[in-house]
């Protein structure tokens, strides 16, 4: 599959909470200046209307420079013109969603080895793998967190591997060493002091 651009390396994703602060617009600008090309934002809200979904996608695709990935919501991902969308468990299956955009970056999200096999194996062009440390927003019921040893492992079937959970600046150099392509945060980026700064320095840091 060609895709017009490289897979971005840092996902700024939402949730609800996110999606309804008063700020938002304020702190999405500052990720973009931040993180620039590399940048994905992801729009994703489980218990948002499908209004609110369209409108918070709508949102984060006023920034030229960055992309637009939705999470789940096809509909939305086609409304909005999207650049790529994040398929959970439960959702279409790769090809199936290849054949309403065939240029979507098309990324799966997964907990193992083996959910991480299966996707690979169903066309995803991507991995989104986590948790791979502790967090408090994406809580892995009844599963520890990978840590970067497993991460490995899911990074030697061939595919872009973009971590998530408990990702902090502090801890690429293990991720980067596990050979991740790039990384996915929600609180790390959204709730940082200095959205722009904290953008950037994990830009640099997997692309350098």
């Amino acid at each position: 599959m060609t895709h017009a651009a490289p897979l971005p390396r840092l996902h700024a994703i939402t949730d609800e909470r996110i999606a309804r602060r008063a700020d938002l617009d304020e702190i999405a600008a500052a990720l973009a200046s931040g993180g620039r090309e590399h940048l994905a934002f992801h729009a994703r809200g489980h218990t948002l209307t499908g209004l609110e979904h369209y409108d918070l996608a709508t949102r984060l695709s006023v920034y030229p420079s960055t992309r637009l990935f939705v999470n789940d919501r096809l509909d939305v991902a086609l409304a909005a013109g999207a650049a790529g969308v994040q398929l959970a468990a439960g959702s279409l299956d790769p090809a199936h969603a290849r054949r309403l955009d065939p240029g979507w970056w098309i990324g799966k999200s997964v907990h193992d080895l083996r959910e991480a096999e299966a996707a690979h194996t169903a066309g995803a062009d991507y991995l989104l793998v986590g948790p791979v440390f502790p967090t408090a927003t994406h809580p892995p019921p009844g599963r520890e967190p990978l840590g970067p040893g497993l991460v490995a492992r899911i990074v030697g079937l061939g595919l872009p591997v973009i971590a998530i959970g408990g990702v902090t600046p502090e801890r690429l150099n293990d991720l980067r060493a596990a050979g991740v392509y790039g990384v996915a945060a929600i609180r790390a980026l959204w709730d940082a002091a200095d959205p722009r700064a904290t953008a950037r320095r994990i830009v640099q840091e997997l692309t350098q």
